[in-house]
């Protein structure tokens, strides 16, 4: 017997970058669903992600990138 998976529900999503650095929003956590931008300072973004999903935002550092927060 096949045992599908309930639908993932997609929720509308808005980021704005409020810092004067550029931010990179990952989301890496659903298989089969990657999502990555870059957004300049005081660019928004619009998105859909899976409810189950969680926003990772990298600020831009002189030397790499540094996770800020973790958004549900």
């Amino acid at each position: 017997m096949l045992v599908l998976a309930p639908p993932t529900k997609k929720l509308l999503c808005c980021y704005t970058n409020r810092t004067s650095r550029i931010q990179i929003l990952r989301i890496s956590d659903i298989p089969d669903h990657f999502f990555e931008r870059s957004v300049m300072p005081q660019d928004t973004v619009l998105f859909e992600a899976p409810s189950e999903a969680h926003l990772e935002i990298h600020s831009s550092e002189m030397m790499g990138a540094i996770l800020s927060d973790v958004v549900p």
